[in-house]
């Protein structure tokens, strides 16, 4: 038997459901495209990250990165083990799906963000060691700064 108690825990459902979806991050519509080695195991973890974030990633294993890395015009100061591209910015290296986010709402004139080298506890690496790292907005007016603490 269906009681007023019942269709209103539907609803409540329903509602809630919607509002989820309404609700996604704006990681859920955007595409990311990863190019790293087929052999590099930060790298898948890295992937997954921003799976479990949300985002479509496609993935190209390629045996040389650094011809990506200079066509997206990465200093080599900043550069890491992968390179990947998001609503227009390139993304270098272990950054957190949460900066990302961050610079798709914000949308600076810049050419992308990056974790230079492997930062034992940045995403990917996973190591827990309570070492710090940067994430680097580089490419702007203003030259490159540190857009994230971690």
């Amino acid at each position: 038997m269906i009681t007023s108690t019942t269709r209103r825990s539907a609803a409540a459902g329903i509602l809630a459901l919607g509002t989820v979806a309404f609700a996604m991050p704006v990681a859920a519509q955007q595409k990311v495209e990863v190019w790293k080695s087929p052999s590099c195991g930060c790298c898948t973890g890295w992937v997954e990250h921003m799976r479990t974030a949300g985002f479509a990633v496609t993935v190209h294993d390629v045996d040389d990165v650094q011809p990506m890395k200079d066509a997206s015009g990465v200093p080599g100061q900043l550069a890491s083990c992968h390179t990947a591209k998001v609503g227009g910015y390139v993304v270098e290296g272990h950054v957190p799906a949460s900066d990302i986010r961050r610079l798709l709402s914000e949308k600076p004139k810049a050419r992308g963000l990056s974790v230079p080298g492997m930062p034992a506890d940045a995403p990917g690496m996973d190591m827990a060691t309570g070492q710090p790292y940067e994430v680097v907005l580089f490419g702007g007016d203003g030259g490159d700064r540190v857009y994230a603490r971690h």
